[in-house]
């Protein structure tokens, strides 16, 4: 997407930024467009300033300093009410279910946010801040799902394709290295040096991922089974049938191919599900989530320590472990059917009272 082209000039300014001094990825730039852009769509639309055409097809050409800076609170929490109920779910599906999740409104809060602190506080267009005191919606906290290490196995040695080195090759990298698709996608064979993996990732932070026998085998078994390139896609480690390096949507597809060919289909399972599988079964093996900090390039702490999670498995085995595991209830039913024989034959056999205890009696 050429946002730059298609931005105007106060938000086209603030990506520029964002891209040259704050270094976010062409990728990230792009994300935060498309918010400011379905937001100032949604202004226009409520203003009655569009003209009579479908959502996706408002012009934001027009929009400048003035309608940026007439936003208020009640527009943004207009928006929001909008995003939650009107918007698409998924943009490139025809049967697409409406309304935003939580995650999908807070990321379009923190475009807004960063879009409004720029113009207030880097560039000073603006006095006033209307998200400022705009809450974001509070995101419902889960465990990241994963697969087994069963389960895991079970894809490994169920790849069938037409390229299964390659395909082999790359959730392999997955579970062993814990990459994003996007990084996978990144990688060129010159970012392969013996046991070590040159990643860029997110904010085009780069960081070494070291290769075990298993990952160095499948690259090895891979390279000469490798597609021939189109001359611009020659750098690419890995390529696709028409000779391009491979897309992130062509990744995920054939994981979820090779995820229903191991029986995996119905499991609600996806590509970076494996991200997570191979963070989760490193933490359970030992490795320090420091250590598993820098290898899945996080920038806080606090993201990697949602592996550390007790998984129900841990959970199972601390029960089968306690001492008390197989101590068995009492049988009440026995003891009601002998407690009456049992309280009459200790009656007859005890001694008789003394007269001092039939008086306290």
């Amino acid at each position: 997407m050429d946002y730059r082209a298609e931005a105007p000039e106060e938000i086209r300014n603030y990506l520029n930024y964002m891209s040259t001094i704050r270094g976010r990825s062409e990728r990230t730039c792009a994300e935060y467009y498309l918010d400011l852009r379905t937001f100032f769509r949604f202004l226009l639309q409520k203003r009655g300033l569009a003209p009579d055409v479908p959502f996706e097809e408002i012009s934001i050409d027009g929009v400048d300093l003035a309608l940026i800076g007439s936003v208020t609170l009640t527009d943004l929490y207009d928006f929001l009410g909008f995003a939650q109920s009107d918007l698409p779910t998924y943009h490139k599906s025809p049967a697409t279910p409406y309304g935003n999740g939580s995650s999908a409104r807070a990321r379009k809060v923190a475009a807004l946010r960063s879009f409004y602190r720029y113009l207030t506080e880097k560039v000073h267009k603006l006095e006033h801040n209307p998200v400022q005191t705009l809450e974001s919606p509070k995101n419902k906290k889960s465990l990241p799902r994963h697969l087994s290490m069963e389960e895991s196995m079970d894809l490994l040695q169920n790849v069938d394709s037409e390229y299964p080195e390659r395909d082999f090759c790359i959730i392999t990298l997955f579970l062993n290295c814990g990459l994003r698709v996007s990084e996978l996608v990144g990688i060129n064979l010159s970012d392969v040096r013996g046991d070590t993996l040159r990643v860029l990732g997110k904010g085009n932070k780069e960081r070494l991922v070291y290769l075990n026998q298993a990952c160095q085998q499948a690259i090895q078994a891979y390279l000469p089974r490798r597609i021939k390139p189109r001359p611009e896609a020659a750098p690419a480690l890995f390529i696709s049938r028409l000779g391009r390096r491979i897309s992130v949507q062509t990744v995920k597809w054939m994981v979820g191919r090779q995820l229903e060919n191991a029986g995996l289909g119905d499991k609600n399972y996806s590509v970076h599900k494996l991200r997570h599988t191979a963070a989760t079964l490193m933490y359970q093996n030992g490795v320090d989530v420091r250590t598993l900090k820098e290898v899945l390039g996080h920038e806080s702490l606090n993201t990697t320590m949602i592996y550390t999670h007790v998984t129900d498995e841990n959970m199972k085995q601390a029960a089968l472990n306690s001492p008390f595991a197989n101590l068995p209830p009492p049988d009440r039913t026995k003891r009601e059917e002998t407690g009456d024989a049992a309280q009459e034959e200790a009656e007859e056999t005890a001694p008789p009272l003394s007269p001092n205890a039939a008086s306290q009696e």
